[in-house]
């Protein structure tokens, strides 16, 4: 092997383990609030989005954390998580218990987008000092305005649980791209699970997660071209219908769409309802000159590289190799890290330390905004034909209201 491709893999390798263990040590022992407990009040919802991927008990895992309170409008469902948190005050409507617990951080758990505003904005009038709020993060662009802007007036650290998002193989990934690990990146391809919810509905729910990945890569979106569509036709006014879990208005069993990245990068987004692979999931990936390297979103291994000439099958018949924290087919160094991932302990130590140091989480308010623009820039799109449109949206409201 020519020893200089060596020693820049080894110095990849190595600088790619620093960051990752950068990314989940925590520097609490070292700042003057080290003692301090940050009190959680949690908001559920049972039957109107219920308590999302474990945003309630996530904080069991949490050190310096103590739960304090949970408000649920469902009188079962509040019986049930009071037990479930150890017993915590129990209330049945959450802008008395922010009132009365008056807690730092607040869990805005529910799945159903619907409730995401008016609770993000009743957390912050109460004097939260940080917010987790369940994905996606909320069901427009007015919307987000909102909240972003009620945050940043009283610099409140918000973050959405996107939890791949603080997985510590993204800053390894960013060096392998930098070092030219796949040559040029030609462009990023996304794809939802395409199951049942294929089309609009799994863009909100799962290709959310995507572009929130994307866009840590590339940098915020400029522009997006798209189309919608029902049984294969364009899909009209008529089709417009409600989505689940309080999405709003969607269209379409198959979704395309082509965005414009700031660092230049196209990425692509495609959905067609039952069209998926059960056993890949969905992920994205960056195709370059001289491989690909591919994320599969809550599997593990997280990512892979392939080396090679994507469009030469000579070229690239290479093996798929796993990326770690430690680098390119290393063993994993950091000790429980899936679990750590997928109960969100990563994103809530990360908020924690956003307190603490005064700087914003790794997935951010602003973050949360550009995904939903996202996802609505592709609306905006088919309701003007599929023209392109250019990022951030004039429109602030949802597009398919409009037509």
């Amino acid at each position: 092997m020519n020893p200089e491709l060596l020693n820049r893999r080894q110095f990849i390798a190595t600088a790619g383990s620093a960051l990752a263990a950068a990314a989940l040590t925590s520097p609490l022992a070292l700042t003057a609030a080290a003692d301090r407990t940050w009190r959680v009040a949690v908001i559920g919802h049972t039957k109107r989005g219920d308590y999302g991927h474990g945003l309630d008990v996530m904080w069991q895992r949490i050190p310096r954390t103590e739960i304090v309170s949970v408000a649920d409008a469902d009188a079962t469902g509040l019986a049930a998580a009071r037990q479930r948190l150890g017993g915590v005050k129990g209330f049945d409507d959450y802008g008395r218990m922010l009132a009365e617990t008056k807690p730092d951080i607040v869990a805005i758990a529910p799945r159903h987008v619907d409730q995401h505003h008016a609770m993000c904005l009743a957390s912050i009038a109460a004097g939260a000092r940080a917010i987790y709020l369940e994905k996606p993060f909320c069901r427009s662009p007015r919307e987000a305005d909102e909240i972003v802007a009620a945050g940043k007036e009283k610099n409140i650290k918000i973050a959405v649980a996107h939890r791949n998002r603080y997985h510590p193989v993204l800053p390894v990934i960013k060096q392998l791209l930098a070092a030219g690990e796949i040559g040029t990146v030609l462009e990023i391809r996304t794809r939802g699970k395409e199951d049942a919810r294929g089309g609009a509905q799994d863009l909100w729910v799962l290709g959310s997660h995507l572009f929130n990945l994307a866009v840590c890569f590339t940098g915020p979106p400029t522009a997006c071209a798209a189309m919608l569509y029902q049984d294969g036709r364009p899909c009209a006014r008529d089709d417009i219908r409600q989505g689940d879990e309080g999405i709003g208005p969607i269209a379409g069993n198959r979704t395309h769409a082509r965005f414009e990245m700031a660092d230049g990068t196209p990425l692509f987004f495609d959905s067609i309802q039952n069209r998926g692979d059960k056993a890949a999931g969905f992920g994205l990936q960056f195709i370059g000159t001289a491989g690909i390297i591919d994320l599969r979103v809550d599997q593990q291994a997280f990512a892979h590289i392939r080396r090679g000439n994507p469009h030469s099958p000579a070229a690239a018949a290479q093996p798929w190799l796993p990326i770690t924290s430690a680098g390119i087919d290393r063993p994993e160094t950091i000790p429980d890290l899936a679990s750590r991932i997928a109960s969100h302990q990563a994103a809530g130590e990360n908020l924690i330390e956003a307190i603490e140091q005064d700087r914003v989480p790794f997935c951010n308010a602003t973050d949360g905004r550009t995904t939903i623009e996202m996802i609505c820039a592709i609306f905006e799109s088919h309701r003007l034909a599929g023209a392109r449109v250019s990022m951030p949206l004039q429109t602030r409201e949802h597009p398919l209201s409009l037509m």
